[in-house]
């Protein structure tokens, strides 16, 4: 990874555009609708220091040499992040293709080496996310107070939004029906919640390709990764950074079952047969669902 992707908060923001030209206006419309308060600068206003008092980005965008360099020597004085518009040698970060889903955000970059190929992959993802996708993560962020209220467990929390996410409230929101969707996920929050852990097998011999999709979603799923040996490290990269790893060699039976009991996805990523201390595990105790 050779740039960082973070997401950056535009509620009670200032968001500087200093330039003129089709690139200042394309870098202006990123923020329409936003909560960010969007401020243009152009000319002798953008040279002035106390024009970009309270930015938390500055985008400089223009076609006069001149004027982008004077204007990033102000900038920089201020010890903001600035983006330059096709110059990434003078940016602190680059502005990558963006699907905007509202809450949902999904963001494509190439440190700024290749953005027609990062707009071309922006186009797959904008063709697989449902407009109204946003409305579930809205009534998540809602309602995140409630959760951690009822579900104060990490573990619990994650099984009860998996839930969620996989249900009528989700299907609701991604039929627009909003209102439905939010008395649905009401209605859960006041009823009892349970649900069975379980234990999952995935191959890790690769290549990557060769996973089925079932693989591929019980890997994103899982809350803990138990690893074999000379597993294909790209297949381990599609499960979540935070989720615990473990190694076959160490890991009990007991470690697992205690896992599972505690409502935890886990996931054994193998190359070859089950480890033999784990054998009796998988045949009498808690069959593991094998994912082709």
């Amino acid at each position: 990874m050779d740039a960082f992707p973070a997401f950056f908060p535009l509620h009670d923001r200032t968001i500087v555009v200093a330039g003129s030209g089709e690139g200042a206006e394309a870098k202006a419309r990123l923020f329409a609708g936003s909560p960010a308060r969007l401020v243009r600068l152009q000319g002798q206003a953008a040279l002035e220091p106390q024009a970009y008092l309270g930015a938390s980005l500055i985008f400089i965008a223009d076609m006069d040499d001149a004027f982008i360099a004077s204007a990033l020597a102000v900038a920089r004085t201020l010890g903001v992040p600035v983006n330059v518009t096709d110059r990434p040698e003078f940016c602190d970060f680059t502005t990558p293709s963006i699907v905007d889903r509202g809450q949902v955000v999904a963001a494509v970059g190439t440190g700024g080496a290749a953005p027609m190929l990062a707009a071309m992959l922006r186009q797959d993802i904008d063709q697989r996310l449902p407009a109204s996708v946003g409305h579930i993560a809205r009534l998540s962020q809602d309602l995140k107070d409630e959760i951690r209220t009822r579900y104060p467990e990490l573990s619990e929390r994650r099984a009860f939004l998996r839930s969620i996410l996989d249900g009528p409230v989700a299907r609701s929101a991604l039929a627009g029906d909003v209102e439905a969707a939010r008395q649905q996920f009401l209605q859960a929050l006041a009823e009892d919640f349970t649900t069975a852990g379980v234990l999952q097998r995935v191959s890790g011999q690769g290549p990557i390709e060769g996973l089925t999709l079932g693989a591929c979603r019980a890997l994103a799923m899982a809350d803990v990764l138990v690893l074999g040996d000379s597993i294909d490290p790209d297949i381990v990269a599609l499960a979540r950074r935070d989720a615990l790893r473990l190694s076959a060699a160490e890991v009990t039976s007991e470690a697992l079952l205690d896992l599972v009991a505690s409502r935890q996805r886990v996931v054994m990523i193998l190359t070859g047969s089950v480890p033999a201390h784990l054998e009796g595990l998988a045949a009498d105790i808690l069959p593991v669902a094998v994912i082709p």
